[in-house]
């Protein structure tokens, strides 16, 4: 009995391990990243207050988030190499924001005869995706002229090259009208990122100097409230459809 048993027992963890390697992602396959239910494999802020939750399969956000401090939503797992999908959109615009810039082809601010940056106002919201561990290489979600798309924090850094800024500057504006959805593909390959939204090929292998080589991956907070009212734009918004495959 006591060989049967060790038999039995040796054949059942040869099936837990072939089960356990039949259901990991092989390599160039396509993983969910949110199961339409509810948060599994996300990072829900400390004290968030339920803020970020799923509602009809959607995931939804209210901008609200009573976080002390971190107040994105963060992947569990850490990527590098990858191609991401996602769908998103802007809920409502109660923010006028009265400083948005007309941004010019190679990713400077338009200038009147005095020098001084033209801006204009628009209802706004903001949110993004941020990629590979930093707010920096975000993936910019908003309703401004120049499109989402954008690399806000490389194209706004002026120690980098020129080229740099202009090639995180989108080509068009390709977005769906507020309340609509919108399909992002982002392909991330050493420091080189492309932006598809839409269909539409806004940001094309555009370099990102000193991009971390792995890191999780965010849906951004933006925006807060004094007095009862918005002082700045809020993430307003919903994703949903969310996969990604490594490369």
């Amino acid at each position: 009995m006591k060989h049967i048993r060790i038999f039995s027992a040796t054949i059942f963890s040869f099936a837990f391990l072939f089960s356990s390697i039949a259901n990991q992602p092989a390599d160039g396959q396509w993983v969910e990243l949110f199961n339409g239910k509810d948060l599994q494999g996300w990072i829900v802020p400390e004290g968030d207050g339920g803020h970020w939750r799923v509602v009809d399969g959607v995931i939804d956000y209210d901008a609200l988030s009573k976080a002390p401090g971190e107040k994105d939503l963060w992947t569990e797992n850490e990527y590098g190499d990858f191609v991401l999908k996602l769908d998103w959109r802007i809920k409502d615009t109660p923010f006028i924001n009265h400083r948005v810039p007309i941004i010019r082809p190679d990713g400077t601010h338009q200038r009147n005869a005095q020098g001084q940056e033209i801006t204009i106002s628009v209802p706004d919201a903001d949110s993004g995706i941020y990629l590979r561990g930093t707010s920096k290489a975000q993936v910019n979600i908003w309703t401004w002229p120049i499109g989402s798309g954008e690399v806000y924090g490389y194209r706004m850094d002026r120690s980098m090259p020129a080229e740099v800024r202009a090639g995180v500057t989108p080509s068009m504006m390709a977005d769906n009208h507020v309340g609509e959805w919108n399909t992002f593909e982002i392909t991330m390959k050493g420091d080189r990122l492309t932006v598809v939204l839409n269909g539409h090929t806004v940001i094309e292998n555009a370099q990102l100097p000193g991009v971390p080589e792995r890191g999780p991956i965010a849906l951004q907070h933006h925006g807060h409230k004094v007095d009862g009212e918005w002082a700045s734009s809020p993430s307003l918004v919903q994703f949903r459809n969310i996969s990604i495959r490594e490369l």
